[in-house]
């Protein structure tokens, strides 16, 4: 009987414990580096990102295959994995990180960590929309340079690829 009590509360711990975790593998990146007023946009969209988010730590991990962005353009798509992100060499994009402060409600969370883009880490700091309704949507954006990520922008390209980026997110997280 003492055994069998054990287990129920060792159950019931590991189900609290488990069920803080959240996940989702269709998180969403948009990565802009259109030159304002160019023709041709510099926009990919990747919608197989996965994430694993903790809402009693805050902690944030975000992962996404390089090769699965897609352009208007399949030049566009092909210049961005061999030319400028080199994907077959560096295949994964991440950050890992934190939502300072999460408290379980809805609101607008500082979001900081190290973001790893193109076998380059950096610190990375911006505000995020958490959105608590059931699951849990995190969702905002930020601006990158690309040069602080060794990422060249030949002159040739300049009328077309911008020296920045903006990096928008989407998380949508169900419990695990």
């Amino acid at each position: 009987m003492k055994k069998i009590a054990i287990l129920v509360v060792a159950l019931l711990i590991g189900g609290v414990t488990y069920s803080q975790k959240m996940i989702t593998r269709a998180g969403e990146i948009k990565f802009d580096a259109t030159v304002p007023g160019a023709l041709d946009e510099v926009i990919g969209n990747n919608t197989t990102v996965s994430s694993l988010f903790d809402k009693t730590s805050g902690e944030l991990v975000v992962q996404g295959m390089v090769k699965s962005f897609k352009f208007k353009s399949p030049l566009m798509e092909e210049h961005f994995n061999e030319n400028y992100l080199e994907s077959d060499k560096l295949p994964k994009t991440s950050f890992k990180g934190k939502v300072v402060g999460f408290n379980g409600k809805s609101g607008s969370y500082d979001v900081e960590g190290d973001l790893t883009i193109h076998g380059v880490t950096n610190k990375v700091k911006t505000k995020m929309s958490v959105t608590s309704d059931g699951g849990i949507l995190i969702s905002g954006s930020f601006t990158i340079k690309l040069a602080d990520y060794k990422i060249d922008v030949p002159s040739l390209a300049k009328k077309t690829l911008a020296e920045t980026a903006k990096i928008t997110l989407k998380l949508p997280l169900e419990n695990k």
